[in-house]
C-alpha cells in the first residue's frame, strides 16, 4: 500500500526544521547505506544521535502521533527515529530495497522495515529533479510533495531518487515495524477503518457499525505480532 498523508508538520513547524537543517552540519549519507545500497547513493545526512537529528526527530514522532490517518495505515508497533537528508548538486540514489532490519545506534533495539516513510522538508518549486520513485504493484510511481506531507510505502519496494540539478531538497526518511507484518493484510484493515469511520460520521454508533467494528479488532487480535 503506498499512501500519501497530508501536513504531517504544519507549514511553522518546516520552517522551524528548515532553519535547524541549514544551519546543522551534514555528514556523507553512505552512513546508512548497506552495501548494495553505498554504490548508487550520493547525498547527504545528519548524523545520527545529533542534537539537530535528536531535536526534529523527536518534533516528527510527535506529529505522527496525532495523525490518525498514519496510525491506521501503518499499525506501528517500532518505529526507527527519524533521519534527515539533503540532495543538491546532482546528488541521487540509485535503485535499492531498503535493508530488511535496522538496528537503533547505541541500543540492542531492532525494527523490522516493513514501511518505509519519507517526509518532505522543502517544496517542489525550491528544486529540480529529486523525484522519489516507487515500484509499485501498478507500476512506477513518481512522488514530490509539498513541504510537511509525507508517503509511506512498503519497505520491500525497488525505489530511486531522481538527480538533483537544481536547489536543495530536505526530507526526514525512516521506517517502522507494524504489528501486522503482511502488506495486504494492513491494507485490508486500512480500507475497513476507512469505510467504518466513514459510515460512523453518516450513522453514528449504529448496532451495525459497533459489530463492524468488532470485526476489525477481532482481525487484528488474529494478525498482530507485538
Amino acid at each position: 500500500m503506498l499512501l500519501k498523508i497530508p501536513e504531517v508538520l504544519s507549514k511553522e513547524q518546516v520552517q522551524q526544521a528548515k532553519k535547524v537543517l541549514l544551519e546543522a552540519d551534514w555528514t556523507d549519507g553512505n552512513v546508512t547505506a548497506g552495501y548494495q545500497s553505498s554504490k548508487t547513493k550520493n547525498n547527504l545526512q545528519l548524523p545520527e544521535g545529533s542534537k539537530a537529528s535528536n531535536q526534529l526527530g523527536d518534533m516528527v514522532l510527535a506529529a505522527l502521533a496525532q495523525s490518525n490517518l498514519f496510525m491506521s495505515a501503518a499499525l506501528p508497533l517500532k518505529i526507527f527515529p527519524p533521519l534527515f537528508n539533503c540532495y543538491q548538486g546532482g546528488g541521487a540514489f540509485g535503485v535499492h530495497v531498503d535493508n530488511a532490519i535496522r538496528q537503533v545506534p547505541g541500543t540492542p533495539v531492532k525494527v523490522r522495515t516493513d514501511i518505509s516513510m519519507t517526509l518532505f522538508l522543502s517544496e517542489p518549486d525550491e528544486y529540480e529533479g529529486g523525484e522519489l520513485i516507487i515500484e509499485d504493484t501498478y507500476g512506477s510511481q513518481t512522488i514530490k510533495l509539498a513541504a510537511g506531507d509525507m508517503v509511506l510505502y512498503p519497505s520491500t519496494s525497488l525505489h530511486r531518487v531522481t538527480p538533483v540539478t537544481k536547489g536543495r531538497r530536505l526530507a526526514s526518511f525512516f521506517w517502522l515495524q507494524s504489528m501486522i507484518s503482511s502488506d495486504e493484510k494492513r491494507a485490508l484493515l486500512f480500507d475497513m477503518d476507512m469505510a467504518i469511520q466513514s459510515l460512523r460520521e453518516k450513522l453514528d454508533d449504529s448496532p451495525e457499525i459497533v459489530q463492524l467494528t468488532g470485526v476489525y479488532h477481532n482481525m487484528i487480535r488474529q494478525w498482530a505480532q507485538t
